[in-house]
């Protein structure tokens, strides 16, 4: 098996199983652990996974947050659900930051740095989009940096959808201190923001603060966290939107 070939079978790994061991994967490619090791050691390097001991892991860590690629693959009916119950604050003629992919309702002007949905958006019919840009960042596939935040200081949109790898108490946080700042200029821009968070990531610090949840006027997340998580919420008098979520498949 070719070098790349393995790489990517140790990446949909990780995507079905978020942990595998050193031993694991030098038995099911019969080769030596040094060339895990090695594997390993650049899917690291490229920031694609978190290199542990005795293996990876694709968990997010206070300083790591999964490559795109990876966390594209995960948690899809949570995506859809959270999507859906953020459509309910768009309506027609309406100018979007977008941080996360979002249905649309024609005609819409959509802000965005992520690659992703510039490809998929450019040339749609009724959707007039406005693509930052900036420091391409690979790991997240969006443009980042002075430039990205510059552009967004010029522009002023009805609603930004911000999200976060993780959340605790009343506290968002994010891995990576040029994607808070991104995040933040969205904010910035905008008249209101909604920040759509998986229910697995409440509980959960990073090492940059990204908003307090007061900067927000609505929190999606896609089942209900734990009873504290709820409570802290009730008493910062914010509302929190469980959407409704089905298995896409």
């Amino acid at each position: 098996m070719k070098r790349d070939e393995r790489r990517q079978q140790i990446i949909d790994m990780l995507v079905e199983n978020k942990t595998v061991g050193l031993d694991e994967l030098a038995d099911h490619f019969a080769v030596s652990k040094m060339t895990i090791h090695r594997d390993l050691d650049d899917l690291d390097q490229e920031g694609v996974l978190r290199k542990v001991r005795g293996g990876a892991t694709i968990d997010a860590g206070t300083r790591f947050e999964s490559d795109f690629r990876i966390r594209a693959r995960q948690d899809n009916a949570a995506k859809i659900g959270m999507a859906q119950a953020a459509l309910e604050l768009v309506e027609p003629g309406m100018t979007a930051v977008l941080g996360v992919m979002l249905p649309q309702k024609r005609p819409l002007t959509l802000i965005t740095n992520n690659a992703e949905i510039m490809e998929r958006l450019k040339g749609e019919f009724g959707i007039t989009l406005i693509a930052l840009g900036g420091m391409y960042s690979a790991k997240f596939n969006a443009y980042l940096g002075i430039v990205t935040e510059d552009a967004l200081s010029r522009l002023r949109a009805d609603i930004a959808f911000i999200s976060t790898p993780a959340m605790s108490g009343r506290i968002a946080y994010h891995m990576d201190d040029n994607v808070v700042r991104a995040k933040r200029a969205m904010i910035s821009s905008s008249a209101r923001a909604c920040l759509l968070v998986n229910h697995q990531r409440f509980g959960h610090t990073a090492l940059n603060v990204l908003a307090d949840v007061a900067e927000f006027d609505a929190v999606i997340t896609d089942r209900a966290p734990g009873t504290a998580v709820l409570d802290e919420f009730e008493r910062a008098g914010i509302k929190l939107t469980i959407a409704s979520t089905q298995d896409p498949t």
